[in-house]
């Protein structure tokens, strides 16, 4: 990616960040996260607009915000497998989706982020992408249902996952997509991509 492009990408980050997380303490609350992660396109990324799914996992690096005993760190993934901790259960996240090719794109998805402090964050979220820029807006969901996968005799058929850190905060992000290679986009499709840039959590 060019570095005229990496530049206003960051600044476009601070500035959206900004006017969001920028009032007076008394007034609101928020913070934001550098985001760096991987997402897996089917079928791949072309020049063709057409439908696709996508899974995305990532780590949430660098949080700061005006809640001193919010946590630094955590991870971030949409459309990938929660495995229960306590029984070993596998569950299907919901399935990211969107239209659109490696020029421009609109997608939408639950994203789950899971802080290094055990608690966690459900995002309903949608982005809007032009080449390498992409936008993110949401809102934080109180809780998502997930179906079992393959459960056997007596296992529960589903599990719900439930928000316990920034309910009722809106969801802004500033990313950029980055493909390992760019030519893939007029061949077979770009299967794989990073996307990385910065997270905001806020609310009045």
């Amino acid at each position: 990616m060019k570095s005229s492009v990496r530049c206003a990408l960051v600044f476009g980050a601070l500035a959206v960040l900004a006017a969001v997380f920028a009032s007076p303490a008394s007034a609101a609350t928020g913070g934001g996260c550098q985001l760096q992660g991987t997402a897996s396109f089917n079928p791949g990324l072309s020049n063709t607009s057409q439908p696709f799914s996508y899974s995305f996992a990532g780590a949430l690096s660098g949080c700061q915000s005006t809640d001193s005993s919010s946590p630094t760190s955590g991870t971030v993934e949409a459309g990938k497998v929660y495995t229960d901790p306590a029984s070993g259960e596998q569950f299907q996240e919901p399935t990211a989706t969107g239209t659109g090719s490696c020029g421009s794109s609109t997608t939408s998805g639950i994203a789950f982020a899971n802080w290094a402090d055990g608690t966690r964050t459900i995002v309903s979220y949608s982005t809007t992408g032009a080449a390498a820029a992409v936008h993110l807006s949401g809102t934080v969901a109180n809780s998502v249902t997930l179906s079992a996968i393959n459960p056997g005799p007596g296992q529960p058929t589903s599990t719900t996952l439930t928000t316990t850190r920034y309910a009722g905060a809106q969801a802004l992000g500033a990313l950029a997509f980055q493909p390992p290679d760019p030519t893939a986009c007029v061949g077979s499709g770009v299967s794989t991509a990073g996307i990385s840039g910065t997270i905001g959590l806020g609310s009045q």
